[in-house]
């Protein structure tokens, strides 16, 4: 597990762990809110098939998280002041891997969602909430293999990457308006 803000927790965490199947990333559920999100067998799905072959034994943590905490972690991580709708904090690799004899899976990072967010966007975008979901884990999950937007050309490359992704999920390009 990665000592990202997403793993900080608190009394009212609900944690659960997905195993998914051979090939597919680990997913560590905390719901640090009552509202919908999507189970976590979906959220194992879609970040498994983002990653591709770098999901095979490792592990991201998800926080879904309330309006305040986005909007404290984006002040103090991007420098952005409101609440966003996913933060990505991927995990420092070693310079050198060391054997285990164990066989845990390695963290590859953690998401922060904010559904309160996603939803507001779905319905402004006339998308379901269901295929924003899905974009913005295969969004995340990309960041923490090592995606950007923050350039045109990353920007354009990682968007294919997306569109592929969601296509191959069953979604529709998620930046063509509807």
């Amino acid at each position: 597990m990665s000592t990202s803000p997403a793993r900080l927790q608190d009394a009212s965490t609900v944690k659960r762990t997905a195993g998914g199947g051979i090939g597919s990333v680990r997913v560590d559920v905390q719901r640090r809110v009552r509202t919908w999100a999507p189970p976590r067998s979906e959220l194992t799905v879609w970040a498994t098939t983002a990653l591709g072959r770098r999901a095979v034994g490792r592990e991201i943590g998800v926080a879904v998280v309330g309006p305040a905490e986005s909007r404290r972690l984006n002040a103090r991580f991007r420098g952005r002041d409101k609440p966003t709708n996913v933060l990505s904090f991927p995990v420092a690799e070693p310079l050198t891997a060391t054997p285990s004899r164990v066989e845990e899976p390695r963290p590859l990072g953690d998401l922060v969602i904010c559904p309160h967010v996603l939803r507001t966007e779905a319905r402004e975008q006339k998308k379901s909430l269901r295929a924003h979901w899905a974009h913005l884990v295969v969004h995340g999950s990309l960041h923490l293999i090592g995606y950007d937007h923050e350039h045109d050309a990353d920007a354009d490359r990682m968007e294919r990457r997306e569109i592929a992704v969601l296509r191959r999920l069953g979604f529709a390009n998620p930046y063509r308006s509807p």
